[in-house]
């Protein structure tokens, strides 16, 4: 399933980070049509859509298959369509090249008969491995759909807690920018002009500290680490990231936890709004911050 981050990237560069294969591979077979589109052959600058069925042939024998892992969770609401859980700070949402185990995937692949996508069935948004909080999960591929084109068309709202860097002066604030990959460090996003989304994020001051803010952040748009990266674009990165804080981090990770979740119901039309607390760990370090 692709998740509204991925929208409109390149079919080359998508498969080619799914897969572990090299862009040129990809581009090798997409022109020998062992990779097409929706029963279509395409070209390798095709920009994939949510609705897309992407068939792959004669080249998945070497890629590992996703067991199930009786894997805790936390379930905060689900019935026959779907389920919210609220994931831990740690957890990696998907299988990924070298990390095919002990994910929020082979624990869903346990607990549910999920349809779609073997490396991520269920997946409509996913939360970065150190952002805890609430997801939604699909149990069909119809309601995976319904849901990403929800997510895409900004029909979800989601709400985060984020402790950053130093005092915001002001008690409101929208970041408008651009994000896409960093030229410089392929494993982190930038705010840039060159091969960027649109990228919007709004936030207000929640509580102000010594040298730190609590700032509740809603987005808009869903791209990849978009909060972390507008909340270092502007002055102001989250407290222990690792990759967008200069500030030394521990193994705990980034202070951001996506505390509320809101849409109406895809298939019975029921409004679901769901709020949960940030983990443990998150209120310590939070409460040894008001005591700096």
């Amino acid at each position: 399933m692709i998740v509204e981050e991925e929208v409109n990237k390149r079919i080359d560069s998508y498969l080619s980070e799914k897969l572990d294969l090299s862009r040129s591979r990809v581009q090798k077979l997409i022109k020998e049509e062992k990779i097409l589109v929706n029963g279509k052959k395409i070209s390798a600058n095709y920009k994939v859509k949510i609705q897309d069925k992407i068939e792959i042939n004669n080249v998945l024998e070497s890629t590992p298959s996703v067991e199930k892992e009786n894997i805790p969770l936390d379930i905060v609401y689900e019935d026959k369509y779907l389920a919210i859980i609220n994931k831990e700070s740690g957890m990696v949402t998907h299988p990924a090249p070298g990390n095919y185990r002990h994910t929020l995937v082979n624990a869903l692949l346990y607990q549910y008969d999920l349809e779609g996508d073997t490396t991520r069935p269920g997946i409509v948004h996913r939360l970065d491995k150190d952002t805890s909080g609430l997801m939604v999960i699909a149990k069909t591929e119809e309601v995976a759909m319904m849901l990403s084109s929800m997510i895409q068309e900004r029909k979800v709202k989601r709400h985060y807690l984020a402790l950053v860097e130093n005092v915001i002066s002001h008690d409101t604030g929208t970041i408008d920018a651009p994000i896409g990959r960093d030229s410089t460090n392929r494993q982190k996003m930038a705010v840039t002009d060159k091969n960027s989304k649109e990228a919007i994020t709004h936030f207000k001051v929640v509580e102000r500290l010594k040298n730190k803010t609590l700032v509740e952040c809603m987005l808009e748009t869903g791209r990849t680490h978009q909060i972390r990266v507008h909340m270092a674009y502007i002055h102001h990165p989250v407290v222990n990231d690792p990759l967008y804080n200069k500030k030394k981090s521990d193994e705990f990770g980034q202070m951001l936890h996506s505390k509320s979740i809101e849409f109406t119901h895809p298939i019975t039309g029921e409004l679901l709004k769901f709020e949960v607390e940030p983990p443990k760990e998150f209120l310590e370090k939070l409460e040894a911050a008001r005591e700096e």
